[in-house]
């Protein structure tokens, strides 16, 4: 993409209604746009980060053998009705009649419309296990929605349901989700505490919630030290085995780390004083596991090994893809602008003309963006006739991890520089090897 063709609107101001840095930047970056109290539009450049985090969402899910659905974003309340949610949930749920004076509601959760699907389609425990999950726009009308996509009232969000015959089974699943939130969230930069939660309105007496540590965050949270130390890595699981998934939940959840609502102060207290730690954090995923409250409520059951009609155990478990766009900035930037994860960064690198209108430059610029491009890799290429002053704090604002810039001067030295935006370390390169350098660190072959 080349910066003289792209919608961009870049804003040198920061709007006065945004209050921490993530909602500052994603405006001044033209990533979004308010269009009412808490509701976005994604512009081009933030709807691309949107779309990288759902991708490594959906790979991570599929790797867990969870199986993609798509439902609807209005339900009827007769559902909610059966499952006795419909008057409990409160005022965050958007209600509304159609024209035929059915009483509708615009998603919070979908535990009852999955209930549904899978009561009208599954009736034998050989069918089991299954999970189920989508990544859909939900609605909760926040009484002060604030913090841009933080706490908006229209937000993207993943919301797995597992289905299965034993609260065992059921376990697993959970285990087998905390495996895989884990993974999820350090493809994109990001080490999320799962932590000790309450259930809110869902329900069930096992959740964690995945929190990042932010000064921003929204929930105060108290952690034992070590669990910082602890990386997922490259390791793989069997994701069908109980032992493996076990293994994983008792080393990330067996320090102490817990939410202000769950906190215990005493238990607190047992960690060694030099390890004990109290922050705050951005909650960016929840895993439920919550028996056969929907399933005995709504009918949801299938016949076991001996013909018996069993209720299924089920689980729910969410990620906010939105949000997460909002705590990767909150947890990665500085006074310049964002710092990008090369996971989840919208183009690969930039590219910065420093003489636009020179042959030379344009030339080496244009052979760049060709052998990026030939590497299946995005670049973004500041082709506009601007001072390299504004194309550089550009750049920096918009956070893109690796910034190669072409002028006269280094061409007549046979070189181009290479910029780390987290670091800003620059070294000069010959162009090939530049372009051979990024390709390494997105795991390309050059060519």
């Amino acid at each position: 993409m080349r910066l003289s063709r792209y919608f961009l609107p870049v804003l040198k101001e920061t709007p006065s209604e945004a209050q921490i840095v993530s909602h500052r930047y994603m405006l001044r970056a033209g990533m979004i746009k308010q269009a009412s109290a808490g509701i976005y539009s994604w512009l081009p450049l933030g709807f691309k980060v949107l779309r990288k985090i759902e991708n490594i969402v959906h790979e991570e899910q599929a790797r867990a053998g969870h199986i993609a659905i798509q439902m609807p974003t209005m339900q009827s309340a007769d559902l909610w009705r059966e499952s006795g949610r419909y008057d409990a949930y409160g005022q965050e749920m958007l209600r509304m009649k159609d024209r035929h004076d059915r009483d509708m509601l615009f998603t919070p959760t979908a535990e009852e419309l999955v209930t549904d699907i899978f009561r009208s389609h599954v009736g034998s425990y050989k069918d089991l296990p299954l999970t189920l999950y989508q990544i859909q726009w939900k609605f909760r009308d926040e009484i002060r929605p604030r913090f841009g996509v933080m706490r908006g009232r229209e937000f993207y969000m993943k919301d797995g349901y597992n289905f299965d015959l034993t609260k065992e089974d059921a376990l697993h699943a959970y285990n087998r989700h905390l495996v895989s939130y884990l993974r999820t969230y350090e493809r994109m930069g990001l080490q999320a505490i799962p932590m000790r939660a309450d259930s809110g309105p869902i329900g069930g007496d096992n959740t964690h919630e995945f929190l990042v540590l932010a000064d921003t965050g929204e929930s105060e949270v108290f952690y034992d030290a070590q669990i910082t130390d602890l990386t997922f890595g490259s390791r793989e699981i069997d994701y069908d085995s109980h032992a493996e998934c076990q293994a994983v939940l008792e080393e990330f959840t067996s320090r102490y780390a817990r939410t202000d609502e769950t906190h215990d102060e005493a238990l607190f207290n047992e960690v060694p004083e030099e390890r004990r730690r109290t922050a705050r954090g951005i909650e960016v995923g929840q895993i439920f596991y919550f028996g056969t409250k929907y399933s005995e409520a709504m009918g949801a059951t299938v016949a076991d090994s001996d013909g018996n009609r069993v209720p299924v155990h089920m689980g729910s478990h969410g990620i906010g893809v939105s949000r997460l766009v909002g705590a990767i900035i909150e947890a990665s930037h500085d006074d310049k602008g964002i710092i990008w994860p090369e996971g989840v960064t919208p183009f690969h690198c930039g590219i910065v003309n420093l003489k636009q209108g020179d042959e030379e430059a344009d030339g080496a610029c244009e052979a760049l963006y060709a052998s990026l491009t030939a590497l299946g890799l995005e670049p973004l290429y500041d082709d506009r006739n601007e001072r390299a002053g504004a194309k550089f704090a550009g750049m920096d604002l918009i956070g893109l991890p690796w910034r190669i810039t072409v002028g006269p001067r280094g061409l007549k030295n046979g070189v181009v520089e290479l910029t780390s935006r987290r670091t800003g370390t620059s070294e000069e390169l010959p162009p090939e090897q530049a372009i051979e350098r990024i390709a390494q660190i997105y795991g390309r072959a050059a060519v």
